[in-house]
């Protein structure tokens, strides 16, 4: 039989990484729309755009922020 301290820990970084993931999915949503939406982006094919949205840079810029809105909203639940 599992240990509650060990379920709630479990819980609580399961819902961490699918709140992240989540603030992942519309950041890059945005890009791609963005993508779509500026002048050169007619014609331009679902692939080449996501060749240009999935990068490194934005990658890193997604994860760091998507952490700090985790960890702003955790704060706020805390505290309301």
């Amino acid at each position: 039989m599992s240990h509650p301290e060990h379920r709630r820990r479990v819980r609580i970084a399961a819902r961490a990484l699918i709140e992240i993931a989540f603030i992942l999915f519309l950041f890059y949503a945005n890009l791609l729309m963005g993508e779509f939406t500026r002048g050169n982006g007619a014609g331009k094919s679902l692939l080449a755009a996501l060749y240009d949205v999935i990068t490194v840079r934005n990658f890193a810029v997604g994860l760091s922020s998507a952490i700090l809105g985790f960890a702003f909203f955790e704060y706020l639940r805390k505290k309301l």
